[in-house]
């Protein structure tokens, strides 16, 4: 049997809001920090929302990173079209088309100010996310 027939809600791909906040939600678990989501559907082509967090170190980024796509791909198959940044750890872009995750450590977060870029784009409520900011 397979894993569909055995769980289909684990295997179905989740809608763009759900799926920000699932990976907001690892982000979290995974003691990620000042987690936004940002609803930028409306202004752009290539994505719906942004999840912009910050991790302590390079070292918790790629942990952060490993434990997103290792959930992801076990809830829904779902495998990013691509990610940036890894071997230096800074910046992480992690790119599920409907969904971007961009994982700073706390210095590149202030230098680049992605939520400033996009200060005037509405944000997620974030139910249940720690650690919120904005």
């Amino acid at each position: 049997m397979s894993r569909a027939a055995d769980n289909p809600a684990e295997d179905s791909i989740p809608d763009p809001e759900q799926l920000a906040r699932e990976i907001a939600a690892i982000v979290d678990d995974k003691q990620g920090e000042e987690i936004v989501i940002v609803k930028v559907g409306e202004l752009v082509s290539y994505t719906d929302y942004l999840v912009i967090a910050t991790a302590r170190n390079e070292r918790l980024v790629k942990a952060i990173h490993d434990q997103v796509r290792v959930e992801l791909k076990a809830r829904h198959r779902l495998i990013a079209s691509r990610a940036e940044g890894l071997p230096e750890g800074r910046w992480v872009l992690v790119d599920y088309l409907d969904c971007i995750l961009h994982l700073f450590v706390p210095e590149a977060r202030q230098l680049y100010r992605l939520e400033q870029l996009w200060g005037e784009v509405p944000r997620l409520d974030l139910d249940g996310i720690v650690d919120p900011v904005g």
